[in-house]
């Protein structure tokens, strides 16, 4: 099969596409023949060298849909099922989506059945799960003023998508390092685009609920701009920092606010049962902002690094 294969860590030139074995089925695993995958930021912070845990050569990649090929569970994961895979330790311990096919555990595939195309389908499970998730945990109110901390992003876009099909008339800020995207930010549901200058919002306004995803580099920020009663949600971390240093909860926290966060690794059918029929149900726009084939993997990762990139990235295979 076709797959691209990273045997060093480096630039985005070294995604190789080259021919490797078809992985063969084993007890708890099932084949799964990919249809498509998100590019995520996490695979770029690998490919870079910076998954300590990460052995190469490895098949990058932790996301897919596709259907069943080969299956160890014939009951719940029939050959031919429409599945989508999250996370795990997909593309980090064992090979991942970036590649025709993917061996994959049983107990990280979930059948889904959806009308949506590939591609469309393609930027739903990683981003607009993370995204779901956090809609869930900000308990979001008609009412609410809502900023949204890294507004470019894939989350971020598609967490604004998601609101504004439930909430038409609802008011959501975005962040971003320049105006320079602002007209497409607006295209995408945004009312007003705060610029974020090395980790300060450059607005005095504060917000009911904010969607963290730069993460702990600005989370005390953000706290300085959270109404009283306030929740920030930390799901993001693209500010490069993991960890809250000199945090003190009780000074840095809003009034009587709430810090929570959501983690993609936290998955389960329901939930992406219930996430797909909200999409459905308020006819969320779910389509990417590009789409490349497996061929260009390098390019997708040259593209999501750039200055220009907006919103999901994805890679569909015939």
């Amino acid at each position: 099969m076709k797959a691209v294969v990273i045997h060093e860590p480096g630039g985005p030139e070294k995604l190789i596409y080259e021919d490797i074995p078809t992985p063969t089925i084993k007890p708890g695993w099932s084949l799964v023949k990919i249809k498509g995958f998100g590019i995520n930021h996490s695979e770029i912070f690998t490919r870079k060298g910076l998954s300590p845990s990460v052995k190469f050569p490895r098949v990058l990649g932790i996301e897919c849909v596709g259907v069943i090929a080969e299956t160890t569970d014939p009951e719940r994961l029939p050959k031919g099922q429409k599945v989508i895979s999250i996370m795990g330790e997909m593309g980090r311990d064992f090979d991942g989506s970036y590649a025709e096919y993917a061996l994959l555990p049983n107990k990280q595939i979930y059948p889904v059945s959806t009308t949506l195309d590939w591609a469309s389908l393609a930027a739903v499970p990683e981003t607009y799960y993370t995204a779901f998730g956090s809609l869930l945990n900000l308990k979001i109110e008609p009412s609410d003023s809502i900023l949204v901390r890294g507004g470019t992003s894939g989350v971020g876009i598609a967490f604004t998508k998601l609101i504004k099909a439930q909430y038409p008339q609802i008011k959501v800020a975005g962040t971003s390092r320049s105006f320079a995207k602002a007209e497409a930010m607006k295209k995408v549901g945004y009312e007003e685009v705060v610029v974020d200058k090395d980790g300060e919002l450059q607005t005095p306004k504060k917000f009911d609920k904010i969607l963290e995803l730069i993460g702990p580099k600005t989370i005390k920020d953000s706290f300085k701009h959270t109404n009283e009663g306030g929740i920030v949600c930390s799901t993001g971390e693209l500010g490069n920092e993991w960890y809250l240093n000199h945090f003190d909860p009780i000074m840095d926290i809003a009034p009587n606010g709430y810090l929570t966060s959501f983690y993609s690794n936290n998955v389960d059918q329901s939930r992406i049962n219930e996430m797909l029929a909200y999409i459905e149900k308020y006819h969320v726009d779910v389509k990417p902002e590009k789409v490349f084939d497996l061929a260009h993997v390098a390019d997708a990762h040259h593209y999501l690094e750039g200055h220009n990139s907006f919103g999901k990235v994805v890679v569909v295979e015939e």
